[in-house]
């Protein structure tokens, strides 16, 4: 009887510790979103979703959720990752995305699912030199132009604008490159059109801050259109990769 005691103590405290620590229950209200929770407790809607085993957005009121006590988000492994390229891209050391996922081994394979924690974005901000208003409109943007493109094209987007930050003749900050006009035409479509004033989708502000961690698919692209766009001076760059349905291309400014 002592041993089947001690033996059920034994796998309650193991039980309790193998349970992740959450922040806090949470009852979705009236007017909430997944978003709007997440930027409330510090987390991701990644998080939120992945820990309520949640395949959407959609939340309801009355519905109690768990808000997980650390931000992460989900990637998954593109063939020719290594856990030191993730962690350089997200800016988390290798060896601390091995014991979030409880890897044993740096080996990882094509189409896994890897939790990555994730860095505050003020964290990473200031780190970059980029105040949260820059940031915003960087992920404003990113959501006007790609939004329902490939989350590769997202980043890509970011990249165009912070490669003309860097290229002489363009202008030197992220308001400037995004509000620029030239011969009297704006340089992206969503200012002209107004849709660079809504708000930014959290995938986008990750995105921007992949972006923002130097992460370029285009290697150094400073102009992108869509497939069907028929500009032909845009046509006549030399293209620098095909992301969904954005062309990515390189030109002086």
């Amino acid at each position: 009887m002592r041993f089947f005691s001690r033996l059920l103590v034994g796998l309650g405290l193991l039980l309790f510790s193998a349970l992740p620590a959450w922040a806090a229950y949470y009852t979705v209200k009236p007017g909430d979103s997944l978003y709007k929770i997440s930027r409330q407790f510090g987390t991701t809607v990644e998080a939120i979703q992945y820990t309520n085993n949640l395949w959407t957005t959609l939340i309801y009121p009355g519905q109690v959720l768990y808000v997980p006590e650390e931000a992460f988000t989900l990637y998954t492994v593109r063939p020719g990752d290594t856990l030191y390229l993730i962690g350089k891209r997200f800016g988390v050391p290798y060896q601390e995305i091995m014991t979030y996922n409880h890897l044993s081994s740096t080996l990882i394979y094509p189409g896994q699912v890897l939790r990555i924690p994730q860095r505050s974005p003020s964290v990473a901000v200031s780190r970059g030199g980029v105040s949260r208003s820059d940031l915003d409109l960087l992920a404003r943007l990113i959501t006007a132009e790609a939004d329902g493109e490939p989350y590769i094209a997202k980043v890509a987007v970011g990249a165009v604008v912070l490669n003309r930050v860097k290229k002489p003749g363009f202008p030197k900050t992220i308001p400037g490159v995004i509000y620029q006009v030239v011969d009297g035409h704006y340089q992206f479509e969503p200012v002209l059109n107004g849709w660079i004033n809504r708000p930014a989708s959290p995938e986008a502000y990750q995105a921007a801050l992949d972006a923002l961690s130097g992460w370029d698919p285009t290697n150094g692209a400073t102009y992108f259109y869509a497939r069907w766009a028929n500009n032909a001076y845009l046509r006549s760059l030399p293209v620098a990769c095909v992301l969904g349905n954005l062309v990515f291309c390189y030109g002086e400014p």
